[in-house]
């Protein structure tokens, strides 16, 4: 990691403080996949965090598939899950190509989730629907995670971001779209930091 880097995610980590999330407790979801994932471990505190906020339990949205970890996870708890993606991969996951086809015949076998290849951009032009719960793990950059997670903030009542941790941007647009919103942000530091807005 470069020193620019490092001293940065020292001082967004430091300056754009959340508040802690500690579960209090820690559930396996019924039905998972086995897949390698960045997202792993995570799973244990979904419906933690969807008890202590109550949140409804008929619809999430999720920007940033991959393919399919956390979608699997959301889909143990809501009736229906919609994964918005491009299935090319970013910067900041080693660029796959085109894997869409790869992870729809992964999750064939779980029916509440739906999957769309588009980009965030287009996809928030033209959905007006509120959802009960919201994910974004998208490129990690400021200025994108900052646009995508406003709109699912204020589409969802609970919107969580990965990558607080590894990725002091995403923190820092957290913390504004909270401040944006009006509504409370945490952060679970463990396995990569999950920011929570509710």
């Amino acid at each position: 990691m470069k020193l620019k880097s490092r001293i940065q995610k020292i001082m967004w980590g430091n300056k754009y403080a959340l508040l802690p999330y500690e579960p209090s407790k820690k559930t396996e979801p019924k039905n998972m996949m086995e897949i390698r994932s960045a997202w792993k471990g995570l799973e244990l505190i979904i419906e933690d965090i969807l008890d202590r906020f109550n949140i409804g339990r008929e619809s999430c949205i999720e920007f940033g598939v991959e393919y399919g970890y956390s979608s699997v996870v959301f889909s143990n708890y809501f009736k229906e899950v919609t994964g918005v993606d491009t299935f090319d991969g970013d910067i900041h996951a080693k660029q796959k190509g085109n894997h869409f086809e790869r992870t729809k015949r992964s999750l064939e076998q779980f029916e509440n989730i739906s999957l769309y290849k588009s980009d965030y951009r287009d996809w928030i032009r033209k959905d007006s629907k509120h959802y009960n719960f919201a994910h974004v793990d998208i490129i990690h950059n400021y200025k994108e995670t900052y646009e995508c997670g406003l709109w699912a903030a204020q589409h969802s009542d609970c919107c969580i971001f990965h990558d607080t941790e590894s990725f002091p941007e995403v923190k820092k647009a957290v913390f504004d779209i909270a401040k944006a919103t009006g509504k409370t942000a945490y952060n679970y530091p463990h396995h990569h930091g999950l920011g929570i807005i509710v």
